[in-house]
């Protein structure tokens, strides 16, 4: 890949996002008719007429704490977006609202909304710039050394998708210690929810040594394949003569379309 490929290319923790309606109704969004008092009601006993009342104040208190009802303000995204640059947790931050509030219910949001918002706006945001500064990192490595060898592909909002990239020392320990390899998936990355992967060799001293490494948003058969094909050009077309892999009915696809020859356990 040549920098001007890559120039062009640089030019979504499970998150459950509302689709409600945002249409208020007259009265109570979502509350059961059954539980909002009427003219007239009537109750047999003092009790009964009690655990109604009671039943319709925490009713009502959810109801106005629906989607329709909660919005965060402009001072309160910004204690967010600071809290997030700071690695501060969403469950601390949203605590700390708690707290200068005076309790849950004097707060127009719950702490859902607070996570939403860091992950649809802040790391949205953040995950951009930092593709962007981890493509210009491979430049860089790359004008320092021109054995080092890198693949980047970015998704449509220009975070990444695919990435793999090894070292000249890398690429030369293959051509020696590139026989039998492990290819290992393990690893998850928290900020971006990306898959962190590396080839491993093992050399005469039964080290361990590193033969590549990658990200991917998704482990999938056209990810793995892409990722496979990388490597071996990476390493010159050699495919190794065996290959110990996790995720074995998925790899094992992967690798008889790439790696024919190759053993696989």
């Amino acid at each position: 890949m040549d920098d001007s490929t890559l120039d062009c290319q640089l030019n979504q923790s499970e998150v459950d996002f509302e689709t409600e309606s945002n249409e208020v109704p007259e009265t109570f969004c979502g509350v059961d008719d059954q539980f909002i008092p009427k003219v007239g009601m009537t109750f047999n006993t003092l009790e009964d007429a009690t655990k109604f009342y009671k039943d319709y104040s925490k009713v009502a208190d959810q109801a106005q704490m629906l989607k329709q009802h909660r919005e965060l303000s402009m001072s309160v995204r910004y204690t967010i977006e600071n809290n997030e640059e700071a690695n501060i947790r969403p469950s601390k931050t949203f605590q700390s609202f708690v707290v200068a509030a005076g309790g849950h219910r004097e707060l127009n949001f719950i702490e859902k909304d607070v996570r939403n918002y860091i992950t649809r706006e802040v790391r949205n945001v953040l995950e951009q710039e930092d593709a962007k500064e981890f493509g210009k990192y491979l430049l860089r490595m790359k004008e320092k050394n021109q054995n080092f060898f890198f693949e980047l592909e970015l998704k449509d909002d220009q975070s990444i998708k695919l990435a793999f990239w090894a070292d000249a020392r890398s690429r030369a320990a293959c051509e020696y210690f590139g026989d039998v390899i492990s290819f290992d998936t393990t690893y998850n990355t928290n900020r971006y929810n990306l898959v962190y992967g590396s080839f491993i060799g093992v050399n005469h001293h039964d080290q361990s040594t590193l033969l590549g490494r990658a990200l991917m948003k998704n482990e999938d058969i056209e990810s793995f394949k892409w990722l496979f094909q990388c490597w071996l050009c990476c390493m010159g077309g050699n495919a190794p003569k065996g290959i110990l892999t996790d995720q074995y009915a998925l790899m094992q696809r992967t690798i008889e379309a790439c790696m024919p020859t190759t053993i696989h356990r």
